[in-house]
């Protein structure tokens, strides 16, 4: 889409009674939001997806580029609810919540992720035996970021 069709819907859009316009085109997808009058409008652009190519019978599969795929994890994996820094005891001269090879019950501590200077205790959603702690101490983790593995 060209700037000047842009710019014409965003006088369109400030001069109207419209407060939000989409508009979807085989290049992309635009976005216009009108805000409070001081401020100015807010405008995203997404280009269109490209499609991928069509296999042809008896072709080769491209091969996937980067690094080779993590293994999946076996057992139940217990996953950050937030994002933020993971510790692994409630206090730093403290013995860690658990280890591996630890048991553990339902709604049992087992670790703290640290948000915006609060400190959230998270407990274990099953009962059953640690077999892996996949994130280190004082580590920043994201939101789904798996932390432990419980068998």
């Amino acid at each position: 889409m060209d700037l000047r069709k842009l710019k014409t819907l965003i006088d369109l859009v400030s001069e109207s009674n419209i407060s939000e316009l989409e508009i979807t085109e085989a290049d992309g997808k635009v976005r216009i939001v009108k805000s409070e009058p001081a401020a100015p409008s807010m405008m995203s652009y997404m280009p269109a997806p490209v499609a991928a190519p069509a296999m042809l019978p008896g072709a080769l599969a491209p091969v996937p580029a980067g690094p080779p795929a993590e293994p999946v994890e076996t057992g139940h994996v217990v996953k950050s609810p937030m994002v933020g820094t993971f510790y692994r005891s409630s206090s730093p001269g403290s013995k860690p919540f658990i280890e591996v090879g630890s048991a553990v019950k339902e709604g049992e501590p087992v670790c703290i992720i640290e948000a915006m200077k609060i400190m959230n205790e998270i407990e274990a959603d099953r009962s059953g035996t640690v077999t892996k702690i996949l994130a280190e101490n004082g580590q920043a983790v994201e939101f789904g970021q798996p932390l432990f593995v419980i068998e």
